[in-house]
Formats: C-alpha cells, sequence, structure tokens
C-alpha cells in the first residue's frame, strides 16, 4: 500500500498530498512527528530501524518518527505508529514543533515541520521486524558519547531533533 504525505506550508496550512517516498525525492516540507520514550531511570528508549527500511536502513533512532496521515492529528499518527512500530500504547505530550531539513542519503531528503512528543513507558514490547530490528535503553550522558565517537551509527534526523530537544529542556 502506498502511503502518502501530507505537504504543508512553514505554517501548517496543507498544500496537498505526495507519496511518501517521492516527497522525500523531492525534499518537500511535510508534516511529521518524533517520539521520545523514557523509563524510570531517566534514560532514553532507542529502536534500531530494520535492515530492509528504504533508507537509513540499520541505524538508531528514536522510538518512532514518521508521518500523520491526511485527516488525523499529530497525537492520533503518533499513536498509531507506536502500535504499528513497538506494540504498545503509553500516554504522549507535545513538547514542541521545528522545522527541520536533513539529507538522509541515496538523493533522499528529510524537510519536515516535526512535532516533539514525549512519553514513558517500561512494558515490554512486541516489534514490528518489517520497520524496528532492535530496542534499548540509554542514559542521556552514554548516548552523547556514543553519538559522537560513532555518528554514523545514528539517523540524520535524530543528531538534529536531539539537540533540538536538548534546547527545550
Amino acid at each position: 500500500m502506498e502511503e502518502y504525505v501530507v505537504l504543508v506550508n512553514p505554517e501548517d496550512e496543507v498544500l496537498g498530498l505526495m507519496e511518501k517516498q517521492q516527497a522525500h525525492v523531492n525534499g518537500l516540507l511535510h508534516r511529521a512527528f518524533s517520539i521520545f520514550l523514557f523509563n524510570g531511570k531517566g534514560e532514553m528508549l532507542l529502536q534500531k530501524r530494520a535492515a530492509t527500511k528504504y533508507h537509513s536502513p540499520g541505524q538508531w533512532t528514536n522510538a518512532v518518527c514518521s508521518h500523520p496521515r491526511n485527516g488525523e492529528t499529530y497525537l492520533e499518527g503518533a499513536q498509531r505508529r507506536l502500535k504499528e512500530e513497538l506494540g504498545i500504547e503509553t500516554g504522549l505530550s507535545e513538547k514542541f514543533s521545528f522545522i527541520y531539513k536533513a539529507d538522509v542519503g541515496d538523493g533522499l531528503w528529510e524537510h519536515e515541520l516535526d512535532h516533539v512528543f514525549t512519553g514513558m513507558y517500561e512494558e515490554g514490547f512486541n516489534l514490528n521486524k518489517d520497520e524496528v530490528d532492535a530496542v534499548r535503553y540509554i542514559s542521556m550522558k552514554d548516548l552523547d558519547k556514543e553519538m559522537s565517537e560513532n555518528p554514523e551509527h545514528f539517523t540524520e534526523w535524530f543528531k538534529i531533533i536531539l539537540e533540538e530537544y536538548k534546547h527545550h529542556f
């Protein structure tokens, strides 16, 4: 099934729909959300993208990054993708939104109006292996160290979103 993204202007006014991969080829601004999940120790959940993903395969990123569907709120999309990717449900709160553009290789771009959500989660997962190869929790200190020593192990958008997250907290 083809997936479509919602194209928007910087004020989040809808311009139309475009097939997801084509929007990434064209580098057009579209709606997105990012989810940061933490456990009771303050460690962040990372997911390793499935090796079969069409871009950034096998790289570590935040809990979930995806796109709301046409007619779906950012929060509804975030809750849907938590279930689809990680097989979980948890409360989320929106923290901020911002626009970024990242070259993700192979002629593809992430150019997103990204709404960032946070939540707590400490139970089990039912991973969708078409989306996620693995998950793990990591302290912010260890994450910073790992990212500086091996930046190629992490998605380009996660590096940008994490820096923006740190500016807000």
